[in-house]
């Protein structure tokens, strides 16, 4: 059979293809390595599972882990850099603030007039991050991701470190963060990415992956626009290692 493709479209279909190879990779991977478990319970029984192995010896580990895994330090020079910019952000959001890995550095980092909010699904995880912070600044609230009992436009800074991937329905976790940012809102989101690393990290602490292509669109449709991807270091942007890191700003 003859083509009658010009060389502009055997080009197009040629970048079709991979990118359909390349999905096919992916999902492959995703597959193979993440943890199917969220989907296959209740949301209700999933939330006590990951409330459960939080609240115990693991969660207790977290901290530890995130020194240990480089993410803590890496974290923090995104913020003392100003590569994500807290500077004149008044009212922030810490979701999933753990043993207060980010938190910690937001009293750092942010305007020494800023209100931060730190919430968190685990009391015995809030309660670690008073400990480690040793400041009555922060207010800590009890709450769900996907409930959020603040009301609309709350907040002008957003910071969520590798906590959305623990709701089942990422969507629904996302516009309730949409939900509580002000138009212009600037949001700091790491997530667990699609990779061999991230399928060890997705069973070890009971989280799902993303897709960044997919993640990014599924931000989008919600209205919260990707400003910028960021790296921790060139290796880690040369290798695409890390996860998932940007600055996300919701439309005005």
């Amino acid at each position: 059979m003859i083509s009658f493709l010009s060389g502009k479209g055997r080009n197009k279909r040629a970048q079709v293809q991979r990118r359909r190879a390349m999905r096919r990779r992916t999902n492959a991977i995703k597959n193979l390595f993440s943890n199917k478990l969220m989907h296959q319970m209740s949301y209700t029984d999933w939330r006590n599972k990951v409330r459960s192995k939080y609240g115990g010896p693991q969660g207790a580990f977290l901290s530890t882990a995130s020194m240990l895994s480089l993410h803590l330090p890496l974290g923090e020079r995104l913020l003392r850099e100003h590569k994500f910019d807290l500077r004149g952000a008044k009212r922030i959001l810490d979701v999933g603030s753990g043993a207060g890995q980010i938190a910690q550095n937001l009293l750092k980092y942010a305007d020494t007039d800023a209100e931060i909010t730190c919430f968190d699904l685990s009391p015995e995880m809030l309660g670690r991050a008073r400990v480690r912070m040793k400041s009555d600044r922060p207010m800590f609230v009890v709450t769900d991701l996907t409930h959020l009992p603040f009301e609309d436009e709350s907040f002008d800074c957003v910071t969520c470190g590798y906590v959305l991937e623990h709701v089942p329905d990422t969507e629904a976790g996302l516009a309730e963060l949409s939900r509580v940012m002000v138009p212009g809102g600037r949001m700091l989101l790491l997530a667990t990415e699609d990779s061999l690393a991230g399928g060890w990290t997705s069973h070890l602490w009971c989280c799902q992956t993303y897709n960044r292509r997919e993640l990014r669109q599924m931000c989008h449709r919600l209205g919260l626009v990707w400003k910028q991807e960021l790296w921790f270091t060139r290796l880690h942007k040369i290798l695409k290692f890390g996860g998932i890191c940007v600055e996300i700003e919701k439309k005005v």
